[in-house]
């Protein structure tokens, strides 16, 4: 008797694929500005640093592009934080004026995901609108634009009759 194959068939792809996987997710329609303030002369805030370049992806922006991330760089050895002031429709929905996070002793996969636990559901829900369609995406759906072929009769090849002249 065998034991059965419990275990994954590949490995995973390390720490760069789960940050690139979170930051896909990352939703900052909720958020009216970000306050990322950290000491560069202290020992653990790489990930702070980090986290503030992920901010500024293309991506990441263009979820709301009236959003300001803010840097603020001291140099009195506090600890880095980074702050979330929300639109008023998330401070109704969270019942905060803003979120904090004190980012010294986290990673930057860690902050990603309080960031998407915390911050990114706050985000509006889409609203739905139509698409306007161009006259090809009509013609493809067979509402057509006018510009198409008509319609032809199928002509049906029929064995030619003898006839005597």
């Amino acid at each position: 008797m065998s034991v059965p194959f419990s275990g994954t068939l590949r490995r995973s792809g390390g720490i760069v694929s789960a940050i690139g996987k979170q930051l896909k997710s990352v939703n900052l329609k909720g958020v009216k500005r970000i306050t990322v303030q950290f000491d560069p002369f202290a020992e653990n805030v790489k990930s702070t640093r980090e986290f503030l370049f992920l901010l500024s992806t293309p991506k990441v922006s263009l979820s709301n592009p009236k959003c300001v991330v803010k840097p603020e760089i001291v140099c009195d050895r506090s600890p880095a934080f980074i702050k979330f002031s929300l639109i008023d429709s998330a401070q109704e929905q969270a019942k905060v004026k803003e979120i904090r996070f004190n980012s010294a002793n986290l990673n930057t996969l860690e902050l990603l995901q309080l960031c998407n636990q915390h911050v990114s559901t706050l985000a509006p829900p889409e609203e739905i609108t139509n698409k306007v369609l161009t006259k090809a995406e009509k013609q493809k759906l067979g509402g057509g634009a006018g510009g198409g072929k008509k319609a032809t009769k199928k002509e049906v090849n029929t064995p030619l009759e003898t006839s005597s002249w």
